[in-house]
């Protein structure tokens, strides 16, 4: 006898097609049979050791985060109630062209202090891996939600050219390929940039096309964090959309936003290019994930050049008076490419977390907020905060538009990432309510998404771009990754004020058919693995 049967369900099946009403049977981690109006037919149901009673609540695909910073606390945190309580069943990290594979010891160390505003110091995980796979293989031993794994660009970079601003030689560059095709080899689903981020950002376009043309060779697709997304964004998504087709290879457009003064209604303009690229043959996707404001790290808003060479040296010149007034002037007055080309606006740089304790007063405030408290210029306040810190604040930047959201979330290319940083004190909400909050503020409350349409760019869609076989549709012999919801009540419990706050009208998700959430509840279930690049045919 199967192990559940999940009865009279109303299936969204992931595919966009209307809801239909059904039982759903699962055994071995798979969806093993779907009988469809059972009670109504009159048929003798199917039976299971276990009977699960559905009625009023939607069944779908589990969730997909295509844009997911978890790359540590899935292995810090087993609980990750922050994802699996939204339903979420499948994150892509190794995002925005920094993370911990491949790697040597020089370069671990160098990523850790680089990132530990997004992922923490990791001063509590045994880093027993260095290559893309030996990673990968530490997730298989149990992780809350499943995981697939992007090869990020400037942790290449770091590993074969280092921290500095300058071209790769030929020797260099053949090592990036290398390391490239090993990483593909080992499973990445493909490789993403940060090119706001050093040192990611000093690669030339003719770099990235290469290591893009080895991504294509596996069949995998490029995430790249592009060159802007203020001044001058259009023009960055024109080169990323150049660059993919050049090499040939399939383009996600991480976190897809018209942001800052400069780009308000301007989303328009960014669907018809992407229309143009698709109706000419290019295989391109986006993601985006709900909310205004954006979230990074106050060092991200620094000039590359401030930033050169790693965290030591950009400690150094932010200690140097002198350094530190040409810093200002770029980022006050000329605009600097860390901030995407746009003069930087302290009242819209809230901090949302800190390392140090010592400095948790900063916590909840914006920028100038806290330099008026002080007393002084919001620079010196923001100065002082990166050396105290040692770069590691981060901050929800208020710089979005809603009617931009709105415009990119409809398009049919479309697919949901919460971009969701899970350090500091008060984190974006979006790390713990973007899925619910698509399904109870834009499909309930607003109708900019059907149900239908919703959950497809939560499901299938990101499962198409994945080239999973087996994921994204509630389909006969497809992975039982499944949520059960409440379609009048799921809603994001994560505020501004209280971003932490886990979801609700989300009762039920499977994992390979087992319950990480059930009743609302987290279980002690690891059913999450890596899930690894499928080759192509």
């Amino acid at each position: 006898m199967e192990e559940l049967v999940i009865r009279d369900a109303d299936v969204v099946d992931g595919s966009g097609s209307d809801a239909y009403r059904a039982d759903v049977v699962v055994d071995g981690g798979r969806i093993v049979s779907i009988v469809k109006e059972a009670a109504a037919a009159g048929c003798q149901r199917p039976k299971a050791r276990r009977e699960l009673d559905a009625e009023g609540l939607v069944l779908s695909p589990g969730f997909i985060d295509m844009h997911a910073h978890s790359d540590l606390a899935l292995l810090r945190d087993p609980d990750h109630s922050a994802k699996a309580a939204q339903g979420v069943t499948l994150e892509v990290i190794g995002q925005d062209g920094l993370s911990y594979a491949p790697v040597d010891d020089r370069t671990l160390g160098e990523v850790r202090r680089a990132i530990a505003g997004w992922n923490g110091p990791g001063d509590d995980i045994d880093f027993d891996w260095r290559t893309v796979g030996e990673y990968l293989d530490r997730l298989d031993r149990g992780i809350a939600v499943n995981a697939a794994y992007l090869i990020p660009q400037g942790t290449v970079r770091a590993l074969a050219v280092g921290w500095e601003d300058r071209a790769a030689t030929d020797q260099e560059l053949d090592r990036m390929r290398q390391l490239v095709a090993e990483g593909m080899e080992q499973g990445a689903v493909g490789m993403s940039s940060g090119l706001t981020y050093t040192p990611g950002m000093y690669a030339r376009d003719a770099e990235l096309t290469e290591l893009c043309r080895v991504v294509a060779s596996y069949g995998g697709y490029y995430c790249p964090h592009h060159r802007s997304y203020g001044a001058g964004a259009l023009q960055a998504y024109e080169e990323m959309v150049a660059l993919t087709r050049e090499a040939g290879c399939s383009l996600h457009l991480a976190h897809a936003t018209m942001n800052f003064g400069v780009n308000k209604g301007r989303a328009p303009e960014l669907l018809a290019l992407l229309d143009e690229a698709l109706a000419a043959g290019s295989d391109i996707s986006l993601d985006t994930y709900p909310y205004t404001p954006g979230c990074t790290t106050l060092a991200a808003v620094l000039p590359s050049w401030a930033s050169e060479g790693g965290t030591e040296e950009t400690l150094r010149r932010l200690a140097d008076p002198g350094t530190a007034e040409r810093i200002r002037h770029d980022l006050e007055v000329t605009g600097s490419d860390g901030c995407h080309g746009v003069p930087v606006e302290w009242d819209t740089i809230e901090i949302s977390g800190v390392n140090d304790p010592a400095l948790a007063g900063f916590v909840g405030r914006t920028v100038r907020e806290s330099a008026d408290r002080r007393g002084e210029a919001p620079w010196e306040t923001a100065r002082g905060l990166l050396l105290a810190d040692r770069l590691a604040p981060t901050i929800l930047q208020h710089v979005g538009h809603e009617e931009n959201v709105r415009e990119i979330m409809r398009h049919r290319v479309h697919t949901g990432g919460s971009d969701g940083i899970l350090q500091g004190a008060k984190p974006h909400p979006r790390a713990y309510g973007t899925f619910p909050h698509y399904l109870g503020h834009y499909v309930r409350e607003l109708g900019v998404l059907s149900l239908e349409e919703c959950v497809a760019h939560l499901t299938s869609r990101p499962a198409a771009r994945l080239r999973l076989p087996d994921r994204g549709l509630v389909r006969e012999g497809y992975r039982a990754d499944l949520v059960l919801f409440d379609p009048a009540t799921v809603a994001a419990g994560s505020t501004y004020a209280q971003p932490r706050t886990l979801p609700t009208g989300v009762p039920h998700v499977l994992v390979d058919g087992r319950f990480v959430i059930e009743d609302g509840r987290r279980t002690d279930v690891l059913a999450g693995r890596a899930v690894r690049r499928t080759p192509p045919a």
